[in-house]
């Protein structure tokens, strides 16, 4: 799409109105920006046929949070972010008393890059095997199922068949998909997180596409959180010079990730975890989570 390639809606819309007339108007399309806690959030809906077709996303809501003053250490940051993130989560999942949920982390925790998904899951509580035999002591917890599905490469199953498979045995009224995405700019890598009631395609971060996490694919609504953190290197060779992005020669089959990676994907899936953990319990704190994840 214009020649330059992202998983976020956001700039899939600045993407549009670069190559826009001045006064063309997005069809299909709403945004919305707000600071909420010091962070930045910005709203994008697509809405009908044409907002799909204009950014190539399926209709639904997508929720783009700037996570600068948690980069920032900033006080408090960590637990307000977390907060932020879980507060708009619970909003995309519209869960009732009782529903039960499944997260699952996409990706290779053996590639840094794509290990979001997988670290995300181990700072998530999974907690349906302890609400059913122990009521007496996790009533108040909702039953959370988690899984990391790995890889197709690494596992010979597609995390679609696998998921598929499991909400058939544990019926979900909802799944959590967390991956790794790509972003246009490097500004954004590791400094944002994307939310969004659609679902998701794994590996598309790393230009791997799989088959759909969807609510057509799994039976169940999706909500799926990324963290961007790869640029494609056509794009951001085309966003340096000006000049529209190639989809061949060398930097068609290159990505760039900051050398910082490794700090910044734990950090990000550690705020995504606790996040999750905030969105689904009712009453958790950030120091409840602290105790039972350690």
């Amino acid at each position: 799409m214009f020649g330059k390639r992202t998983d976020l809606a956001v700039e899939a819309r600045e993407l549009w109105a670069e190559s826009a007339p001045e006064t063309g108007e997005l069809p299909g399309v709403r945004a919305e920006e707000e600071t909420v806690s010091g962070f930045s959030v910005t709203t994008v809906e697509i809405t009908d046929a044409r907002g799909e077709k204009e950014l190539c996303k399926p209709m639904g809501t997508y929720i783009t949070v700037g996570t600068e003053p948690y980069l920032r250490r900033e006080d408090n940051a960590f637990s307000a972010g977390a907060q932020v993130l879980a507060r708009l989560l619970r909003g995309l999942l519209r869960l009732k008393p009782g529903d039960t949920v499944l997260v699952a982390g996409l990706g290779n925790p053996a590639v840094t890059p794509d290990a979001v998904g997988p670290l995300t899951a181990r700072h998530t509580l999974a907690t349906r095997h302890l609400t059913a035999s122990m009521p007496e002591h996790f009533a108040s917890f909702r039953p959370v199922s988690v899984i990391e599905t790995g890889v197709l490469g690494t596992t010979g199953v597609e995390s679609a068949e696998l998921l598929k498979a499991i909400c058939g045995g544990v019926a979900p009224d909802c799944v959590i998909a967390v991956d790794a995405l790509a972003s246009r700019s490097l500004e954004r890598v590791c400094r944002t997180v994307q939310l969004t009631d659609t679902g998701i395609v794994p590996g598309s971060g790393v230009g791997n596409s799989r088959s759909a996490l969807n609510r057509t694919s799994l039976g169940v609504p999706v909500v799926a959180l990324g963290v961007p953190t790869v640029v494609d290197a056509a794009t951001l060779a085309a966003d340096l010079t000006g000049m529209p992005g190639r989809k061949d020669g060398p930097a068609a089959s290159m990505i760039v990730t900051p050398r910082d990676i490794d700090a910044s994907v734990k950090d990000m899936s550690r705020l995504l975890g606790y996040a999750v953990n905030l969105a689904l319990h009712d009453g958790l704190t950030i120091a409840d989570v602290d105790m039972l994840v350690s």
